[in-house]
């Protein structure tokens, strides 16, 4: 009886419509934050009997969530397929082998930087809160999706070249680099070693180029909002659209009104 209580709870913390269970989603959202900037300060530090209890004490909170995440989860092998899943099995890997490896698995502590992706319930809880978010939401995802890209592959810049390239010997000059090769500027001052470092070059500028036009068309393109017409499916329309321009099916989007 208590086992099922708890589930209950969970279930409505995590998936739940209330402003207890938004706000549970919010303040995991900045514990994924304060996460990966702690794994970010602490990657060129030598080791320590602090850090190696506070890798333990985040450990510990990653696979708290993680196992109340898989206990609810409708379909349970579904949700280990899932990127952010997968990212998190790594992460909690690499604490509880911190101090038999050292610092050899620190770099999977990057992978914590994919949770910041969007996920269904943040999203909805923005789109019902927040009218700034819906009318630009497609903006903001691409920004969110490029931004979290730029942090992390200079977050895996920083722990591949750091102590190893001159050219790395700090986050920011990671940063730096990233930037200039998403951005095809290629300045030459600082370039990455190794056939790795080569590799993880080509991903930023194909990948990243390819983030950055999705941001430029979602800015400059049409405003639309995200509404799905329930005769066609179609899901984007204009903010004053009464008909769906597809199938003429009536719609009822929902906006605050003429100023």
């Amino acid at each position: 009886m208590a086992d099922t209580k708890l589930k209950k709870t969970l279930e409505l913390l995590y998936t739940g419509r209330s402003r207890e269970a938004a706000l549970f989603r919010y303040a995991l959202i900045v514990f994924d934050i304060f996460t990966i900037g702690f794994f970010i300060v602490t990657i060129p530090l030598t080791p320590s009997r602090e850090i190696f209890l506070v890798d333990g004490l985040i450990g510990l909170l990653i696979l708290g969530d993680f196992l109340a995440r898989f206990w609810i989860a409708p379909d349970r092998f579904r949700m280990l397929r899932q990127i952010y899943t997968i990212a998190d099995i790594f992460v909690i890997l690499s604490l509880v082998l911190a101090p038999i490896f050292s610092q050899n698995l620190v770099f999977l502590r990057v992978l914590r930087a994919l949770r910041l992706l969007h996920s269904y319930h943040v999203l909805r809880d923005l789109r019902s809160e927040t009218p700034f978010f819906r009318r630009n939401e497609e903006v903001i995802l691409s920004a969110v999706n490029l931004g979290v890209f730029v942090f992390f592959v200079t977050s895996l810049v920083f722990v591949m070249q750091f102590g190893d390239n001159p050219g790395i010997e700090d986050f920011i000059a990671a940063l730096y680099f990233t930037v200039s090769a998403l951005t095809t500027t290629g300045f030459g001052d600082i370039v990455l070693t190794g056939t790795a470092g080569r590799l993880l070059a080509v991903l930023i500028m194909v990948v990243g180029v390819a983030l950055f036009l999705r941001l430029a068309q979602a800015v400059f393109r049409p405003q639309k909002v995200a509404y799905t017409c329930p005769s066609c499916g179609l899901s984007r329309h204009e903010e004053d659209a009464v008909h769906c321009k597809h199938c003429g099916e009536p719609l009822k989007i929902e906006t605050e009104g003429l100023d």
